[in-house]
């Protein structure tokens, strides 16, 4: 290997070192706002729902798209919410292409003769996706406030009197609720999508909106001012993800968010890998989108602070780490053989093996968020460890996957919104088997996978000759990362 192209290696990979190291200081600083924040008594303005004149208009707006599974489950927990009927409605925004649009509108037609204001509403093309459905309803909303739950979400009755009420501040745009999990415990896969999750819930959403930093409607599980919504442009398709979109644009109107820690509504994760893996290619490649629509702004908008232009960069790049990430574990093999090819060089070793602090500041930062649902007893702290590093494995065994998704985001390129399919898996036992929505094809990435898994046996094995075992541990997660993912989406296919 030519210096030349040892050198570039190195600065290559030095960079993404120092990318997700700024990443992790954000996340520290996130912590230090989270944990100041549990000492703060906050007294708010809030709707008096005693009194028939306080009492708002809601509407809560279901957008569905072939739902077989879980759309009767859906349509009977909605319909047990607490709200008085005169203030309420209810908007089923049917984008189905299956016999579900048959099946809804008879459930639909029970629920209106039990006196339940509820519309079904549906549409000749799915145009804007999600978007598209959501501006079309927002068009003949009656309600000042518009709630809205994906389809495998289930709030409790009394939601929407916690949440509503916070609407008597003129400023508050949006109010948005933690998501819970019904089947946590359901996998392994499970069990790491409810930890990254709740990292996001506690740590970044409590870290950011407690010092006024710019957070985001999570798509669902949130309730919407109407007139913030159309004073920020309302819903845009341009994105994958609709929901940081249009929560940018409204903070850059000066909207103010309200987040509810407290306030937790339960959902089903996704129990089958193909279907985590659209809803990580969603959720990274809008993440990108966003990034190339809206950092501009952020960083030209003369009425937010210079900590807030941060927190917002690094927001919008959040799942582009997942490329730093992929770029470090890639080069990390011929970096092993540069260490032992070219000894001069040995400092610039010592000094990126530095940034194995990030991983450090990473694991403190989701102690913190872990005990703070788990709880913080010495057993739990153990299961901690165990969560941890199989979630840090499987998050870099879909580090390819997801920076295809980034990378595709950046350069603007489009695809069609992909939809999670669900399952109605509430407990264990309970089978995904026979799923008519799953994806049946195996992609290139899942072969690229396995391949990775492979290369990274080699890099473990290129440890005893060369007498080097400090990159060890990392190739060793790297290599059950990708033989996670990739043998997980493989057997799921035959």
């Amino acid at each position: 290997m030519g210096l030349t192209i040892a050198y570039i290696i190195i600065g290559i990979y030095s960079t993404a070192l120092l990318l997700i190291f700024f990443y992790s200081l954000a996340q520290l600083n996130l912590l230090v706002n989270y944990l100041g924040n549990k000492k703060i008594n906050e007294v708010a303005p809030k709707f008096n729902l005693l009194d028939p004149k306080e009492i708002p208009y809601v509407t809560i707006q279901l957008p569905v798209y072939n739902e077989e599974y879980v759309m009767e489950r859906l349509l009977e927990n909605i319909a047990k919410i607490e709200y008085p009927k005169s203030k309420l409605e209810i908007q089923v925004l049917d984008d189905s292409t299956d016999d579900t649009v048959i099946e809804t509108a008879e459930k639909i037609n029970i629920l209106k003769a039990q006196g339940l204001d509820i519309q079904h509403i549906t549409r000749k093309n799915r145009q804007g996706f999600k978007a598209g459905a959501l501006k079309e309803g927002l068009e003949i909303a009656k309600g000042d406030f518009i709630a809205i739950f994906d389809a495998d979400f289930m709030p409790d009755p009394d939601w929407l009197k916690k949440t509503v009420i916070f609407f008597k501040d003129r400023e508050i745009g949006v109010v948005q609720t933690r998501w819970g999990h019904i089947n946590r415990n359901y996998s392994t896969l499970t069990k790491i999508q409810a930890f990254a999750l709740d990292a996001h819930f506690t740590l970044e959403q409590v870290g950011r909106n407690a010092k006024g930093h710019f957070i985001n409607f999570n798509g669902t599980a949130g309730i919407w001012r109407k007139e913030c919504i159309l004073d920020a442009g309302n819903w845009e398709g341009d994105t994958l993800t609709e929901d940081l979109d249009l929560s940018y644009r409204a903070q850059l109107k000066n909207w103010k968010f309200k987040y509810l820690e407290d306030v937790e509504t339960p959902a089903e994760l996704p129990v089958v890998i193909s279907a985590a893996r659209s809803q990580q290619f969603r959720w990274n490649k809008g993440g990108a989108e966003n990034f190339r629509k809206t950092v501009w702004s952020v960083l030209t908008a003369k009425n937010i602070s210079f900590k807030t232009k941060f927190h917002g960069v690094m927001h919008l790049l959040n799942s582009s780490m997942f490329l730093c990430v992929f770029v470090v574990a890639l080069l990390s093999i011929p970096m092993l053989y540069i260490k032992n090819t070219y000894g001069h060089l040995g400092w610039i070793f010592e000094v990126t093996s530095f940034f194995i602090l990030s991983t450090v500041i990473l694991f403190i930062c989701y102690w913190f968020t872990y005990k703070s649902i788990q709880g913080s007893s010495f057993d739990n702290f153990v299961d901690y460890i165990k969560i941890f590093f199989t979630f840090f494995s499987v998050a870099l065994g879909f580090s390819l996957h997801n920076s295809v998704a980034v990378l595709e985001g950046h350069m603007g390129k489009r695809s069609e919104f992909v939809r999670t399919p669900k399952f109605n898996i509430n407990k264990l036992g309970d089978s995904w088997k026979g799923n008519k929505y799953l994806a049946k094809k195996i992609s290139p990435n899942m072969i690229l996978e396995f391949g990775l898994m492979l290369y990274f046996l080699f890099g473990m094995y290129s440890a005893i000759p060369l007498n080097d075992f400090g990159l060890f541990p990392f190739h060793f997660m790297l290599f059950l990362g990708f033989g996670f993912v990739a043998l997980k989406s493989l057997t799921a296919k035959v």
